[in-house]
């Protein structure tokens, strides 16, 4: 270069879209996409969020740990615009704590690494501020996936305080739509700001959502990619971007936007699993696992199971249940024991909630990574179904693929005690085999709770419909309420008490002083308010009053008067005379008032009422609230139908022609011919489908009349964004007043933890009170 004349070499000048990179995504989600990146809208991005974003200087030193095969890699390169000088490493990560030390001594200031490694460091106790000299040190970039809450925690207590900046975004913009801000406070699990200048926001049904939803932008931006290669009508890259909302770039992640300005990531869309008609998302089950020593990585996939509906032969018609199996490595010198199965089981249904409790559970020795070091959701996905897997070529590990199948092929040919070996003399033995199967892991000791497990109504409806048929007790559901361990079982079986059972009262929990009644929720049984029970802070006995109908022998009752007057009958075989304590959850609050109302009119005295989160029928709306409603309804099915195309139009209005025409029969008394969109989709046995459909129809002729027994509690979670506001009926009926309290989680969360914790301390404090 020495002998060429400065004053000859010409700058050569291309357009602001002149091709800059090529890329390939990471694979994770199938076939990697060839994404073209073009110079000027990439560079003024990366200017942007190194310059204002990330705070890079002049002379500061910035090592982000990347291969070449992720864009990261061409990130970091463009940070010499900002006059920082990048450091790259040829090798690998020999022991775990070479890249804390390589910040130490290069004086690195801006270190860009992963959750998985953060991950990698904790778990190997290791704590870098007491080995390495990290003074000039001043923030911390991660990214690759979630960064989660305790990770902050972490690099607070073992690294030093400084920023730790969580950014995302992708290869398919090369940069960020959420990232750090040197103005902002770091608060833990969240991303701190959207990119300036881009139109992030969390999108549901084609329009900002108030909670978790899309993530998308709805504005154009500078490093939108050109295009794909191969792609000349841009068809590919359309359907891949702007499919999902018309106009509007999707990206393809949850997200959440918090009241502070910053953002919460939940994972990718595709990996969402629907599992008995439950959208679970993934991201919220590796939140929780990633609090419990000894698991490494693991990934959640749906297992599609075929059953056959009717007798077992190949005449019988098929259809395809579905399944969480949870892919899991372990630390070295761990072992997948029943007792780490059930502490992941516990964890997630306290955690999460019960349906992010995994039926499977599988420990191998390595989850499908790509060259990008991502974990690939889909292609553990097709290897536990069996299917091709589509994008082993973006895979650094498929050989991993054939443990997995063999894993999910073992536990599926188990060999299940056959049921002509059952008799009651070892029906526990049994009964233990039968549920370690169902919860998918072993040991279950005889006092273990079906409960505390993780058990649900669902759940319940198997095993009973299992020893009903190698037994011959067909008990009822309420059953496991009052006998939830193998052992209480197993001597109810042995007993042959099964007569003595009520249908309709269930024991919960045994105590001293008048009893705590909670009434059903919309589902007919009391299993739901199973934790509630347990976690009451009172020395009372609590029961559980649920709809008649759950044993499939007798017929659901449809109004709410005779429901209370039902229940009513069966709370006098253990309680004469009040004062009564009622509590009714979600519907059983219109039955819990319904109960109060009756006995008060008799004389009786009625010490407590309080509604768990009760809505009303909108029809009972006072004219302000109900127009408010139909207001609020309106603009949703405009902005519904806005973005449709005309044969999608005429679907939609002839889905809601259909809707109408069944409230109009639920008004009249009649039942709906359509099942309830609240549980359409779901695997709900038909004994539970038909209770809940008359519980829908109860509920929609039911009118609250003014109660003058004494003060109404409306305990409060958050408001369904789809139902009128009920708190206006509850002040008109509560004639001696009505008082609120408000707790955290929405209408079903506040039923399992932590939320319940809340809403027993309420319920726990107003019955001593009411009791002294």
């Amino acid at each position: 270069m020495e002998r060429v004349d400065a004053t000859d070499f010409v700058w050569k000048r291309f357009a602001f879209n002149h091709p800059l990179f090529i890329l390939f995504s990471s694979g994770t989600t199938g076939k990697p996409k060839c994404i073209v990146h073009g110079a000027g809208g990439t560079l003024l991005e990366h200017l942007k969020e190194h310059r204002l974003h990330c705070d890079l200087r002049t002379g500061e030193r910035m090592y982000f740990h990347t291969s070449c095969a992720w864009m990261m890699w061409n990130w970091q390169l463009s940070a010499l615009a900002t006059g920082t000088e990048v450091i790259t490493f040829d090798g690998s990560i020999a022991t775990v704590d070479i890249l804390w030390r390589l910040v130490a001594d290069l004086r690195v200031t801006v270190f860009g690494t992963s959750p998985t490694y953060l991950k990698m460091c904790e778990q190997a106790g290791l704590v870098p501020s007491q080995r390495f000299d990290l003074s000039h040190l001043r923030t911390i970039l991660s990214t690759g996936a979630v960064l989660y809450d305790s990770q902050f925690f972490w690099v607070r207590d073992n690294v030093k305080s400084l920023p730790l900046c969580s950014i995302s975004g992708g290869t398919d913009i090369l940069g960020c739509f959420v990232l750090g801000n040197p103005n902002l406070p770091v608060v833990d699990g969240e991303l701190q700001s959207k990119s300036l200048a881009l139109g992030v926001q969390s999108w549901t049904d084609g329009r900002e959502a108030d909670g978790v939803g899309q993530l998308v932008c709805i504005n154009p931006f500078p490093s939108r990619p050109l295009g794909f290669v191969d792609d000349p009508s841009g068809a590919r890259f359309h359907s891949a971007y702007f499919e999902a909302n018309p106009g509007v770039w999707t990206q393809g992640d949850f997200i959440e936007m918090t009241p502070a300005g910053g953002a919460r990531l939940h994972g990718r869309t595709d990996g969402v699993l629907n599992v008995r008609g439950i959208n679970v998302g993934p991201a919220e089950i590796y939140r929780v696992l990633d609090k419990i020593p000894g698991i490494g990585e693991a990934l959640a996939v749906q297992l599609h199971v075929e059953r056959r509906d009717g007798p077992i032969d190949d005449s019988a018609p098929r259809s395809s249940d579905q399944r969480i199996v949870l892919l899991i490595t372990l630390r070295e010198g761990e072992v997948l024991t029943g007792e780490l199965r059930k502490q992941i089981r516990t964890d997630l249904a306290r955690g999460a909630s019960i349906a992010h409790v995994p039926d499977i559970i599988l420990a191998v020795a390595a989850l499908p990574t790509t060259h990008s070091g991502k974990l690939s959701e889909i292609a553990a996905r097709e290897a536990i179904n069996g299917l091709a897997v589509t994008n082993a070529a973006a895979l650094r590990n498929p050989q991993c693929l054939q443990a997995i199948k063999e894993a999910i092929h073992q536990y599926q040919t188990e060999p299940v005690v056959p049921s002509s070996c059952v008799s009651l003399e070892n029906v526990e033995s049994y009964l233990q085999t039968v549920w370690e199967r169902a919860f998918g892991f072993a040991p279950i000791e005889p006092y273990e709770n079906f409960f505390e497990l993780g058990g649900d109504s669902l759940l319940a409806v198997s095993l009973l419909a299992d020893l009903a048929e190698t037994t011959g007790h067909d008990l009822p559901l309420s059953t496991l309420s009052s006998a939830p361990t193998i052992a209480a079982l197993g001597a109810l079986l042995r007993a042959d008490s099964s007569g003595i059972l009520s249908p309709v009262l269930v024991r919960l929990r045994p105590g001293e002083g008048n009893p705590i009644f909670i009434v059903h929720g919309a589902s007919g049984t009391v299993m739901g308010c199973w934790t509630l029970a347990q976690a009451l802070h009172t020395p009372r006995p609590v029961y559980g009053l649920q709809a008649l109908g759950l044993d499939g022998q007798q017929i659901p009752q449809q109004r709410i008067e005779h429901m209370a007057a039902t229940y009513i009958e069966a709370m006098r075989t253990v309680q004469r005379a009040g004062p009564y304590a009622l509590a009714g959850y979600s519907l059983g609050g219109l039955v819990a008032i319904e109960i109060a109302q009756q006995l008060h009119r008799v004389g009786e005295r009625i010490e407590l009422v309080c509604l768990l989160d009760t809505y009303v029928h909108e029809r009972r709306l006072p004219w302000v609230a109900w127009t408010e409603f139909q207001l609020g309804y309106a603009r949703r099915q405009y902005g519904a139908l806005r973005d449709l195309s005309s044969p999608q139009k005429i679907a939609y209005l002839r889905d809601k022609w259909t809707a109408a025409a069944d409230r109009v029969r639920l008004r009249l008394g009649h039942p709906a011919r359509r099942t309830d969109p609240a549980v359409a989709g779901l695997d709900v046995p038909p004994v539970l489908m038909r209770v809940r459909e008359s519980m829908r129809l109860a509920m929609s002729v039911y009118r609250p009349l003014r109660y003058n027994g004494g003060p109404i509690i409306y305990v409060r979670a958050q408001r369904f964004e789809d139902r009128g506001d009920p708190l206006p009926v509850w002040r008109r009926v509560a004639a001696c007043g009505l008082t609120i309290i408000r707790v955290q989680g929405s209408h079903t969360e506040m039923m399992s933890a932590p939320h319940v914790h809340e809403v027993a301390m309420a319920l726990g404090s107003l019955a001593a009170i009411s009791s002294d």
